[in-house]
This record gives C-alpha cells, sequence and structure tokens, in this order.
C-alpha cells in the first residue's frame, strides 16, 4: 500500500524575498522564515531598487517589504512597478509604522498585508501563508482603527489599478477589452482580477458589479 505522505504529493513551497534595510533586522526574519517548514527565501534586498529587480528576476511567491528603505523610490511607491513586474506575487508590508493612515496608503498601493515589526514573531508568518493564498492580512489593531474611521477596511485593499479593472468589469469590458483600455498584459489584467476576487470575497461578476455600482464607481 502506497505512503499516504507520499500519494497526496510534496508539499507546496512558498517562495520569498525578504526587503529590509538593517542587516541585523533580516538576520533574525531569516532565521525566523527558515524555521517555517515550505518557507525558501530565494533573496534577500536592503534597497528599494534592490526588492523590484530581485522580485523581477525570482518571481516569488511572496515579497516581505519593510515600508521605509533608502533608495530614489519610496516602498509604497515601488509597489504598484512590483505587480507589473511579477503580477503573482504579493506584497506583505513589514514596519514599526502603526499609524492607520499608512497602512490605508499601502493597502491602496496594492499590498495585500501589513504587518508591525513589533508583532512580527506572532504575525509575519500567518500574514505571509494568507498572502500566498490571495487572503489579506491587516494588523488586527490597525484594522480595528481604520474601522474606528469609517473606513471600508476590504475597499481601502484595492490599489488605484484594481479600481479601475474593477470599474471596467463592471461596465462589462471582458479582459482583453481591459488590457487594451489600461495598456497592460491580459494575463496582468487577469491577476488583478484575481487579487480583486480575493480580497473583496466576491467571485462572480454579478457581485462585483453590485459591489462597483454600491460604491459609486459606476453609473
Amino acid at each position: 500500500m502506497p505512503d499516504a505522505q507520499a500519494s497526496s504529493g510534496a508539499a507546496r513551497t512558498v517562495r520569498l524575498v525578504l526587503a529590509d534595510d538593517h542587516e541585523v533586522v533580516r538576520a533574525g526574519l531569516r532565521l525566523l522564515l527558515d524555521a517555517e517548514p515550505g518557507f525558501e527565501v530565494v533573496a534577500e534586498a536592503g534597497d528599494v531598487e534592490g526588492a523590484v529587480r530581485y522580485t523581477r528576476g525570482h518571481k516569488p511567491d511572496v515579497l516581505v517589504l519593510d515600508l521605509n528603505m533608502p533608495g530614489s523610490l519610496t516602498s509604497i511607491d515601488a509597489i504598484p512597478q512590483i505587480a507589473e513586474a511579477s503580477p503573482a506575487t504579493r506584497v506583505v508590508i513589514l514596519t514599526m509604522q502603526d499609524d492607520p493612515a499608512f497602512a490605508r496608503s499601502a493597502l491602496q498601493a496594492g499590498a495585500i498585508g501589513y504587518v508591525l515589526k513589533e508583532a512580527a514573531d506572532d504575525e509575519l508568518i500567518a500574514a505571509i501563508h494568507r498572502a500566498a493564498d490571495g487572503e489579506p492580512y491587516l494588523n488586527p489593531r490597525l484594522g480595528a482603527a481604520l474601522a474606528s474611521l469609517g473606513a471600508d477596511t476590504h475597499a481601502d485593499m484595492l490599489s488605484e489599478r484594481e479600481v479601475e479593472v474593477l470599474r471596467l468589469i463592471a461596465l462589462g469590458h471582458t479582459n482583453a477589452e481591459i488590457a487594451g483600455q489600461l495598456h497592460l498584459s491580459v494575463r496582468t489584467v487577469e491577476a488583478h482580477r484575481a487579487h480583486i476576487q480575493r480580497k473583496l470575497g466576491r467571485t462572480t461578476r454579478a457581485e462585483l458589479v453590485r459591489y462597483a455600482l454600491d460604491r459609486g464607481l459606476v453609473d
């Protein structure tokens, strides 16, 4: 009789790029991530340009990105570039910034997760697992703060590009038509659509159209 574990197939490996400008912090995070079964850190970066370059080259499942790093780009400005270079890569922000405004900006730029460094030991592994599955993760305290401000945390998790794609979906355009209008590849549009569906918890076109109508994205 075949071994049950062997017959179930090999466990999935989550490939990671780790970006933080402090070498000591990266070393500590590397120890944490290397100890998690199924995680593989394929590259480390010490600045924003390195994070973009290694993501483009390695196409990881998840990029763990420090919010404040040196470079000609800010981390938030780099997130849309990362999405264009590697649409399947999910970005998890790891930061000391506990202001809800920073979390909102990062999520709107396209990050799928936001973890505070003070809670990294407890939350980072879970956030990466969720990101790899296409599920958003927001530090609970920040999520509560955003909710108390009356923010729609689901909407805040959509990047500007994803809002554009959602609006065009609601207007009845096909993926190919959206790609043409936004000067993207069809594959990138498909990735944006999948991210939108996961972030909003809506899987059908009708549900996406209703969401867009309820929030005034289309007339």
